[in-house]
């Protein structure tokens, strides 16, 4: 696609400036205060961040270092992501000027002017981002802020405050939101259904117990639910999401009324009791399939699970502990124990 003049002209103004055989770059920088703080905001191509940015991680420098270890994993994500060219990068890149860098402002100018060396620059925030578009064959121009001047204990405390006073969006939010961004797989996309279909039907075992796009007490949030569900989710082979919510809303049902036995039926929304329960139902499933040639209903997923609620204690219920493994072995073993093989057929 040509390029606009427009957008030509702003590439050529933002390329940096050489200045002789000095290693000196500049480029035009706004000169902002917050606090006692001041700090420089530009815009950088990516590989200039690569050349000129380093990072301490404690491992390596215990006394002094304070960023976190680097995840190769998650940088060559952040890479593929950069040279699909699909999407965009605009969080700003924080950084501190070392000695190295000799950075000065150029007030008349507007701009910044610096070494460029190999540390020129501590990563203070977007360590993953930097060695990303190091190892990304494309260049982009990427949002900076540069501090200048900072000690040690105040490039510390500034990673701190960044780190501990920003909030991540949440697992949560980020799963409701991916078919609105066309980015879910087929096993996501079918968990959605399942999970929207348990949210809002009124007959649902689980209506008013789910909360979509959160964590909140008393509720199974989607993350939860999800893990609850993945395990499990070859017993459903080639089942569409609405058989699947049919036959596993029968089967919560009758967990509820097993629970209410024990006067924990509220304890459905703990999430070490709903992922055991999860992990019990293909062994009820394939009881119910053997004793009343598949006619999953609520009543005889009852009559499976009667010997799971009678010899399985009321504490295990009430007070599930935080080992949904453990507890589906006692719900195996609570099961088992009330299957006899009947009279011989001879």
């Amino acid at each position: 696609m040509a390029k606009r003049p427009a957008d030509e002209a702003e590439e050529t103004q933002s390329e940096p400036a050489e200045e002789g055989d000095n290693g000196l770059v500049s480029y035009t920088a706004v000169l902002l205060s917050q606090g006692s703080h001041r700090f420089y905001t530009l815009a950088m191509p990516s590989q200039m961040l690569a050349e000129t940015c380093v990072v301490d991680p404690r491992d390596e420098n215990p006394l002094s270092g304070f960023q976190r270890v680097l995840d190769r994993r998650r940088a060559q994500d952040i890479a593929e992501y950069i040279d699909k060219g699909l999407g965009t990068i605009p969080g700003s890149i924080v950084l501190s000027a070392q000695p190295e860098a000799e950075l000065e402002y150029v007030r008349k100018a507007r701009t910044i002017r610096f070494k460029k060396t190999p540390r020129s620059f501590l990563i203070i925030d977007g360590q993953h981002r930097v060695f990303g578009f190091k190892m990304a064959k494309e260049t982009l121009r990427v949002p900076v802020v540069i501090y200048n001047k900072l000690t040690r204990a105040e490039e510390a405390r500034l990673f701190m405050d960044i780190n501990t006073k920003q909030r991540p969006v949440p697992p949560e939010l980020i799963l409701d939101i991916k078919r609105l961004a066309e980015t879910e797989n087929d096993i996501e996309a079918l968990l959605t259904d399942v999970f929207d279909a348990f949210n809002t039907d009124g007959n649902s075992p689980l209506f008013a117990l789910l909360s979509p796009s959160e964590k909140s007490a008393g509720k199974i949030s989607r993350v939860t639910f999800n893990q609850a569900l993945k395990p499990i989710w070859s017993t459903f082979s080639d089942s569409d999401a609405q058989s699947v919510y049919v036959v596993l809303s029968a089967y919560l049902h009758a967990c509820l009324a097993g629970l209410r036995g024990h006067g924990a039926a509220d304890r459905i929304t703990n999430p070490t009791l709903i992922k055991a329960l999860m992990l019990t139902f293909p062994n009820v499933a394939q009881r119910v399939a053997d004793r009343f040639e598949g006619e999953y209903t609520i009543a005889n997923f009852e009559k499976v699970l009667a010997p799971l609620f009678r010899n399985t204690k009321k504490a295990d219920f009430q007070k599930p502990g935080a080992s949904h493994k453990a507890l589906h072995e006692t719900f195996r073993k609570a099961l088992s124990s009330g299957f006899s093989l009947g009279k011989a057929v001879l």
